[in-house]
C-alpha cells in the first residue's frame, strides 16, 4: 500500500487540475465568447471555463508553502474579472497556512469528493475482454458529441439535464492526449469512458464515464476501466486516479478493482 504524503497528494491533484487546464484551452478555441482563461499560481492553476460550468476552479495551489495573502488577492481578482465566485480545491495535504487564510476570508464548502488511486505500473499484462454481447473499441475525438450525450442520458435518464449540458461537457473528450473507449451493442455505442495521461506526474486521470440505463449491470464500466488502465500503464503511468462523490457506483467499481481512498477533498467557494 502506498503512503500518501504531500508530494504524492500534489501528483494526485493533477488528475483534476490538468483535465481542466486542457478543457479551458480547448474552450478558448471552440467558444471564444465564453472567455475561458487559465493562469498559473503557486504551483497550480486558476481555471475559468464559463459561468455555472462544473469545470473551472483553482487546483494544485498551496502544496509548497508559497501561497501568500497577495496570491489569494490575485486569485479572487481572477474570478472577479469573470464575474464568477472564487473557487479553490483543498485536501488534507494542502499547506496548513493556506487553510487558515481561506478560513479568515470566509470560504465555505461547495463540494466534497473522494480521491481514489491505484498503482498500475506493476500490473501484469492481461487481455481485457468485453462482456458477452458487447464490443469495446477505442474512441475518437470526433465522437465527442455522441459520448457527451451518453453521459447526459445516463445521469439524467428522465430528460431533465440542464440546457446545453451535453455541449458543455463534450470538450472533455477532445483534449489532446485523451484516452477514449466506448462499448457497443449491435454496433451502437451504449457506454463510454475517458482519461488523460499526465506525463509530468506519471498519472492517468480517469473521468467522463457513463452507461445508458438499460445496459447497466453488464460490467461495461469495469471493462472500460481496465482498458484505460492498461493503456496508461503501457504509456508509463505509475498511478491511476478517480475523483468521485462518496457512495457512488463509480466509487464501488473502482474499489472492486483495487483503488483505495487517498483522502477526501473539498471545493471551497467565496461569493464576491
Amino acid at each position: 500500500m502506498d503512503f500518501v504524503d504531500q508530494a504524492l497528494a500534489r501528483r494526485l491533484e493533477s488528475a483534476e487540475e490538468m483535465p481542466q487546464v486542457h478543457y479551458a484551452h480547448l474552450y478558448q478555441k471552440l467558444k471564444p465568447e465564453i472567455g475561458a482563461a487559465v493562469e498559473p499560481i503557486c504551483g497550480g492553476h486558476m481555471i475559468f471555463a464559463g459561468l455555472n460550468s462544473p469545470i473551472g476552479r483553482t487546483v494544485g495551489m498551496g502544496f509548497d508553502g508559497s501561497a501568500t495573502a497577495a496570491d489569494l488577492d490575485r486569485m479572487e481578482q481572477f474570478y472577479r474579472s469573470h464575474n464568477a465566485p472564487s473557487q479553490i480545491d483543498v485536501c488534507p495535504l494542502t499547506d496548513p497556512p493556506l487553510f487558515e487564510m481561506l478560513k479568515q476570508r470566509a470560504y465555505g464548502m461547495a463540494e466534497l469528493n473522494n480521491v481514489l488511486f491505484r498503482r498500475i505500473d506493476k500490473d501484469k499484462e492481461e487481455p481485457v475482454s468485453a462482456p458477452a454481447g458487447t464490443t469495446i473499441r477505442q474512441g475518437h475525438a470526433a465522437e465527442a458529441n455522441a459520448f457527451s450525450h451518453i453521459v447526459v442520458r445516463s445521469f439524467f435518464p428522465n430528460g431533465d439535464a440542464p440546457e446545453g449540458f451535453a455541449e458543455m461537457i463534450a470538450p472533455i473528450y477532445q483534449a489532446e492526449g485523451a484516452i477514449l473507449f466506448t462499448a457497443e451493442v449491435d454496433g451502437a455505442p451504449v457506454a463510454c469512458a475517458a482519461g488523460l495521461i499526465i506525463p509530468e506526474h506519471r498519472i492517468v486521470a480517469l473521468f467522463g464515464a457513463g452507461t445508458l440505463t438499460e445496459f447497466r449491470g453488464r460490467g461495461l464500466q469495469t471493462a472500460l476501466l481496465r482498458r484505460r488502465m492498461e493503456t496508461a500503464r503501457k504509456a508509463g503511468c505509475e498511478f491511476a486516479v478517480i475523483v468521485t462523490l462518496g457512495g457512488t457506483t463509480s466509487m464501488r467499481n473502482a474499489q472492486r478493482l483495487g483503488f483505495q481512498v487517498a483522502y477526501s477533498k473539498a471545493t471551497l467557494m467565496k461569493n464576491t
